[in-house]
């Protein structure tokens, strides 16, 4: 009886460690996706045709997040697009530059293509540019992190008919479980 006892306690604790393990390796891991449409401008909203997608990928050392932005049937000519922190239903600041056409990004800030158009790129610390003014200082990649993890980011395309953004999409977050949504 007490081999069965002490087998016993042993496959638990192995198990509990492997358990643990996951966790951890899992805990680095996000996926993040927005939907974008005019309809989540704000303060005004934008009947456009124009809409889009964005999805990005953690790495597993938490060092820096790959993404993708599609886009498509903009009613006006892309200026800008960009990872802005800010809750659904709030304009604020800039955190990361996607794309730019305006000269206006950092070094080395791709140019936004014509619609249709998918683009692909990866944000570490050195393109974190703020919102200083929101709390996010420039290079500090963790909070960037933590906020689109809370679901307090969005990404926004720009464009001539609409310099304020003609789509927007509060992005989602989803741990690598296998599903995605918001």
């Amino acid at each position: 009886m007490r081999l069965s006892r002490v087998k016993i306690a042993g496959a638990v604790a192995l198990l509990g460690a492997m358990g643990v393990t996951a966790a951890a390796v899992a805990g680095g891991h996000a996926h993040f996706d927005a939907r974008l449409s005019g309809y989540e401008e704000v303060p005004l909203t934008i009947s456009t045709s124009g809409s889009g997608e964005f999805q990005a990928r953690l790495s597993r050392d938490g060092s820096e997040i790959q993404w993708k932005l599609h886009y498509q049937d903009l009613e006006g000519t892309v200026q800008q697009a960009h990872i802005h922190f800010g809750a659904r239903h709030l304009a604020n600041g800039i955190a990361v530059f996607l794309c730019s056409n305006l000269g206006n990004g950092p070094a080395g800030t791709q140019a936004c293509p014509a619609p249709p158009a998918t683009i692909t790129g990866t944000a570490t610390a050195a393109d974190v540019i703020g919102p200083v003014n929101q709390g996010i200082a420039a290079g500090e990649f963790g909070e960037l992190v933590r906020a689109m993890r809370a679901g307090f980011t969005y990404a926004n395309v720009h464009s001539t008919l609409y310099p304020s953004g003609e789509i927007r999409g509060q992005i989602g977050s989803d741990r690598d479980d296998g599903h995605h949504g918001h």
